[in-house]
């Protein structure tokens, strides 16, 4: 945030002959200090916001993160932007991507260079979406090409990226570029009528042989899949796995050994696991387990929201709004089979984003209500969450993101 420089009355009352000075450097402090306070060692790490409104953000948030403590520096502005809720990099490049959700009529894709010092960043340019309110945004294991899911136009764009990492336009004339979801069943929409009266993409994700890419659309109850060509900056449509009805899928995560993948259901307040056959390109139902401990018996305005596995393969995490927790399961890293731990409490309100630090010792959990980010420990060998009593600062963070 903006450091506030305070300069007296009565200072510059004292100092008359000398207040053209003063007040040039209260400016220039104001201007510079903020992004000092990122300079210093451990893990860059920027939060993803909404704007407007009640909300106090300029935009674009970044921090340094000790991963042996599990501390945080005062979040300081990375970038003025309007609701970057979702970010996005790729390893190896020092660029950051960009939703800019729009009014719901239509969004952009923005890009920008990491200044690796400071975690600040300087715009590369921007996209149009392609459709209303992109809300989540990802890139291939090389960096060739971004994609974003639209929620209000369900749809999904994928665009590719110049030398200095900057986005270019949709392929002209491609289909393949830009698809758009459409219910093809009887029936049509689905059975929450306010939620599900029209497709609604809300995450898109990448496999890591960067092969497929997969949409959760919580309004066709679906995770469609479609083949990826990061050279041509295309999607071609190959299939889909079909939920329960009323399920709302919305984010997606893969097991880091390539073998199973689970999504998180934002309506059932469920997740969803599924063997992955990588050749054929096919998801296969598991099993679907809650996200909340059975005495949980009223769950009236409860959804969940984020959902990664740990980089150890073993454990994986998923975070209901309302009860404001996250929870845990322990992965049968033979089956994929899932078994719930509990439910841990994120101290903080509307856990709409969580991230797993860099070797997998801490979670951050974004409370968009609550206006911080909290920091957990993870043991290693239960996978079960312990809150350090670490609580940052950050206006209506929604996204947390390390640097790859």
């Amino acid at each position: 945030m903006p450091l506030a420089v305070s300069c007296s009355r009565q200072t510059l009352l004292g100092q008359r002959a000398g207040w053209a000075l003063l007040v040039t450097a209260c400016i220039t402090a104001v201007v510079t200090l903020p992004l000092r306070a990122a300079e210093e060692p451990g893990e860059l790490v920027w939060f993803g916001t909404y704007t407007g409104g009640r909300s106090g953000s300029e935009g674009i948030y970044v921090s340094r993160f000790d991963p042996v403590t599990g501390r945080l520096t005062p979040a300081v502005l990375a970038a003025a932007a309007t609701n970057p809720s979702f970010l996005a990099a790729a390893a190896g490049r020092p660029v950051l991507y960009a939703v800019a959700e729009g009014d719901g009529q239509g969004g952009t894709l923005s890009a920008f260079a990491i200044d690796e010092v400071s975690g600040g960043l300087k715009p590369l340019g921007s996209q149009p979406s392609g459709g209303g309110g992109p809300c989540h945004i990802c890139t291939d294991p090389d960096g060739h090409v971004v994609l974003a899911a639209n929620y209000g136009g369900g749809s999904v764009i994928c665009l590719g990226t110049a030398a200095d990492g900057s986005l270019e336009p949709v392929v002209a004339g491609s289909p393949g570029g830009f698809i758009q979801h459409r219910f093809d069943r009887e029936g049509t929409p689905g059975i929450d009528p306010r939620r599900q009266e029209r497709p609604h993409a809300h995450s898109v994700d990448v496999s890591p042989d960067g092969r497929f890419a997969f949409c959760c659309d919580l309004g066709l109850d679906e995770v469609l899949i479609s083949r990826l060509d990061a050279e041509r900056a295309t999607l071609s449509p190959h299939g889909s796995a079909t939920l329960a009805p009323g399920s709302g899928p919305r984010h997606f995560a893969m097991h880091p050994g390539g073998r199973f993948a689970w999504c998180v259901n934002e309506l059932s307040l469920t997740v969803t696991g599924f063997a992955w056959d990588a050749a054929a390109g096919r998801l296969t139902e598991i099993e679907t387990l809650s996200t909340l401990p059975a005495n949980v018996v009223d769950r009236t305005g409860f959804s969940c929201a984020e959902i990664a596995v740990h980089p150890s393969g073993r454990f994986l995490y998923a975070s209901t709004r309302g009860h404001d927790s996250v929870a845990m399961y322990r992965i049968d890293e033979t089956s994929g089979r899932l078994t719930f731990l509990g439910a841990e409490p994120t101290r903080a309100k509307k856990p709409r984003s969580f991230a797993i630090s860099p070797g997998g010792r801490f979670l951050l959990a974004a409370g968009q209500d609550s206006d911080t980010v909290t920091v957990f420990a993870i043991d290693e060998t239960t996978g079960r969450l312990t809150f350090t009593g670490e609580s940052l600062e950050v206006p209506r963070p929604v996204c947390v993101l390390f640097r790859p």
